[in-house]
């Protein structure tokens, strides 16, 4: 049976376009939300813009010469492309909203590409998709970072030896937060430094953190912030009292698959601190 279209079916569908337009649009930009696995999203993308996110992860894997967004075996997901999901609709959207991701945010917001397959190919066949829309990206030239709309950062299998030469590009890369304090030579290829939670720490939100852990987190932070980086560690216990400790210790990024509860947490956070300092 044929299914028709009536003019109220579509006035209903544009009504709805326009509403998550104008909801993204006047989000509050949240700079410490990552969203982790943003592709799990009923809506990706879109979720995480809604709820203010300013930092969004995608796993790639190259398959033949597509850049297919998947977490373990992209064969069955071949309609899931980078672009589409994520660089055209971003392009798309900064059009139509004024120039802007977020009305008044300056900053660039972060789309972390995290490479499951080889580092090299995968990049070779990523930089001519970036070029496309280098309008909107963030890039590198000769010896200076030229901020834009989106930062891209690669983190997973990583291109080091390939971006490191490089005079101009449209790429940055996740360090190791452990190894922060050698890799100091290139620090124009770094964007941000991140590394597994249970890596460091073994604090899981019970009770209060050893005077240790908090110590070793706090000096890894400060490592990495000498170095221009912003720092996330991923797989962190999903809970207030992990991020409230991680927030104090100055970590950048919170990672998390919960978008609404963070939100909520950080805007919570930033409306105390605001009402702590009017006070003093």
């Amino acid at each position: 049976m044929q299914m028709t279209v009536t003019p109220l079916k579509t006035a209903l569908f544009v009504l709805l376009i326009l509403f998550q337009l104008q909801a993204n649009s006047q989000s509050i930009p949240l700079p410490n939300a990552f969203a982790h696995n943003d592709y799990f999203h009923k809506h990706p993308l879109y979720d995480a813009l809604q709820n203010g996110y300013t930092n969004i992860e995608a796993d790639v894997f190259l398959k033949g010469n597509n850049l297919v967004v998947a977490h373990i075996n992209p064969y069955f997901k071949g309609h899931r492309k980078l672009e589409a999901l994520y660089l055209k609709p971003l392009s798309e959207y900064i059009n139509k909203n004024n120039g802007q991701i977020y009305k008044g945010y300056n900053n660039p917001v972060m789309l972390m590409i995290d490479v499951k397959t080889d580092a090299n190919s995968t990049y070779v066949a990523l930089k001519p998709l970036l070029e496309k829309y280098r309008s909107i990206l963030t890039r590198y030239e000769n010896g200076k970072v030229v901020p834009g709309l989106v930062t891209v950062v690669l983190s997973g299998h990583k291109p080091y030896e390939l971006i490191k030469d490089e005079q101009s590009r449209l790429a940055f890369i996740d360090e190791d937060l452990r190894k922060t304090v050698r890799d100091t030579t290139f620090s124009n290829v770094y964007e941000m430094a991140s590394c597994k939670y249970s890596k460091l720490l073994k604090w899981k939100g019970l009770g209060v953190i050893s005077a240790g852990e908090q110590r070793k987190l706090c000096t890894y932070v400060k490592m990495a912030h000498k170095n221009g980086e912003k720092v996330r560690l991923w797989a962190s216990p999903d809970n207030k009292i992990v991020w409230d400790e991680l927030l104090k210790c100055g970590v950048d990024l919170i990672n998390t698959d919960k978008l609404v509860a963070l939100k909520n947490f950080l805007i919570a956070n930033k409306n105390t601190n605001k009402a702590m300092a009017a006070t003093n």
